[in-house]
């Protein structure tokens, strides 16, 4: 039995899909959706928001701000709820419907940041608008998860051990690259522990995060059109670049066999698919890839006919 009295208490960690029966993969899938806030990211949003009450930043008067397109705003928005904060997501016109309702739900500010920046993405334009707010009240309280070490120390203390326990033998880490908190918190934990594990950052065509060209990118999660703060590349031993066309083919594949996982998954199960075959063909080395979350929230987006063929022109083959 389990009993909790706060939201960000509870979290399946021991979950993991073998991919070798649905896609053909020797993979194993660690499952982080399965919490209240629905995504990875409730681990950071707790340990920032623990870590800033520590830090004596967090006052009655004080209001939470953060930059989001989608997934830790909807964190943070639970756990401030959980202890009678206010909260301010600034996100931008990617962000998903069903995500936006969410937070409105739990009783977040949202704004959404229509002006693009120079590179064609909006994450400048919102991080401008965060610091504006602040810059106008000292009752705004900013994480800023993109330099945050609480993001990444979430990870180390918990995602990475658990892994490391459920598969000692492990041999590859896929891991997605958003604000790479995940990421780096995984990546410094194996290194650090001196445990043999190749890291493998899977990253969205159209991402500036390790140098690439920008480019449009409208599936949120992964990716960005700035280099996070975070990212370490000593850390990392390779990054594979997945367009959004193998994405959303990938989610529509494991939808088809009765898993529905968000955007992100779609990525880095794509990306280490691609990684296994290229670098191990014919053998099945250990292998786990991070899930952060799961498809209901994108239904309106990459599980949606009409919103695919306005923006790809064309439907992925139904399997």
């Amino acid at each position: 039995m389990t009993i909790i009295d706060s939201p960000h208490e509870f979290n399946v960690e021991d979950l993991y899909v073998d991919l070798r029966g649905p896609i053909g993969s020797a993979l194993f899938l660690k499952c982080e959706g399965f919490n209240f806030a629905g995504s990875v990211k409730l681990k950071a949003a707790a340990q920032m928001v623990e870590a800033a009450e520590e830090e004596g930043v967090l006052g009655a008067e004080s209001v939470l701000v953060e930059s989001s397109s989608g997934n830790l705003g909807i964190a943070l928005a639970l756990i401030a709820a959980s202890r009678g904060l206010r909260f301010r997501c600034v996100t931008d016109p990617r962000c998903n419907p069903a995500s936006l309702r969410l937070m409105r739900s739990l009783g977040a500010e949202v704004e959404v940041i229509s002006t693009p920046d120079t590179n064609g993405g909006f994450l400048e334009s919102r991080i401008r608008h965060v610091r504006e707010l602040c810059a106008s009240s000292d009752d705004y309280v900013w994480l800023n998860q993109y330099a945050n070490p609480s993001n990444w120390r979430a990870h180390y203390r918990r995602t990475a051990p658990a892994i490391a326990s459920a598969f000692p033998g492990l041999e590859v880490l896929f891991v997605g690259a958003g604000t790479t908190g995940t990421l780096m918190g995984c990546a410094r934990y194996f290194k650090e522990h001196r445990k043999p594990v190749t890291i493998v950052a899977v990253d969205a065509v159209g991402s500036v995060t390790f140098g690439g060209i920008p480019e449009r990118r409208l599936v949120p999660g992964l990716g960005t059109s700035r280099r996070p703060e975070l990212l370490d590349e000593a850390y990392i031993d390779d990054v594979v670049f997945v367009p959004e066309t193998d994405t959303i083919a990938t989610c529509h594949a494991l939808a088809a066999r009765g898993f529905l996982f968000g955007g992100s998954t779609g990525t880095v199960v794509s990306g280490a698919v691609r990684w296994l075959g290229e670098k191990y063909p014919g053998a099945e080395p250990v292998a786990v890839a991070i899930s952060p979350d799961l498809g209901e929230r994108y239904l309106d987006s990459i599980y949606a006919d009409s919103w695919l063929e306005e923006h790809f022109g064309a439907l992925p083959a139904r399997s």
